[in-house]
Formats: C-alpha cells, structure tokens, sequence
C-alpha cells in the first residue's frame, strides 16, 4: 500500500482534515491532537471503514448484483451470479484493494459526493458519512 486508503477523506471529530505520512514504510493517518502528531496505522482505520461498508452489503448481494449486472450491460445469469459470487468474498476483494489502494480520481470523486471518515484521537471510525446511503428525509 503506498498511503491510506483513504487519505484526503479522513477528518477528526472537530471535522478538521487528518493528514497522512509514514511511519517507516508503514502508511498512517495522521491526527493533531492540540499539537501533539498522533500517528495511527492507516490499515487499523482503512480496514474498519471497509469492515463496515462489508456491513452494509451483507443480505443485499442479490439486489446489488442484479443492479451492477444491469449497469454493466451483462444482464444474464451468470454474469450475476459471478458478481454476487464476488459480493459474498467482499473480504477478499478488500484486501486486494489495500495493496493497490485507490486511484487518485476515485478519491477526488468520492470527496465531491461527500463521502468522510471520521476518527478519534486513538483511531477509532466514529462513523463513515456516505450520501450514497441515503436517510430517509422527506419520505
């Protein structure tokens, strides 16, 4: 992994943006706690945050399927079934993601739609902001 994950999306609990750097060759997150730099393993947070995107899709591997198939043009059943093959050994696909990390781009995008992590001072996800995941106001 050459830095976090998530780095640029990750805020504290003051919504003060987290910073990234190494420790050896070891990416972290970077929290300023009145001045004192606490460095925090980036696979502790990156790992948490998609543990609870993992959360989220479980149950939902049909449905999820069935509409990745379809925005993919590849509407059959067996393209389905190889994408909710691919949703239930998510983990799998995580750890793929940690080594290669996500593009640039994908990053910046995710910003734009309002996508945030925010952490503690000792590192820990108070919680994954995802407009995506849509409340139910005005319903």
């Amino acid at each position: 992994m050459n830095q976090p994950l998530f780095a640029g999306l990750v805020v504290d609990e003051d919504d003060k943006p987290v910073q990234s750097a190494f420790i050896g060759s070891e990416p972290a997150y970077v929290v300023n706690d009145d001045g004192f730099k606490r460095h925090i393993p980036a696979e502790q947070v990156d790992r948490s945050v998609l543990g609870q995107m993992a959360e989220m899709m479980k149950g939902s591997e049909d449905l999820l399927s069935e509409q990745t198939a379809k925005m993919l043009g590849q509407d059959d059943p067996f393209s389905k079934a190889i994408i909710e093959q691919q949703l239930k050994n998510i983990d799998k696909q995580f750890d793929a993601l940690l080594k290669t990390g996500l593009p640039e781009d994908m990053r910046a995008y995710l910003g734009m739609m309002g996508f945030k992590v925010v952490i503690n001072y000792h590192g820990e996800v108070v919680r994954v902001e995802q407009p995506c995941a849509a409340s139910d106001e005005g319903e």
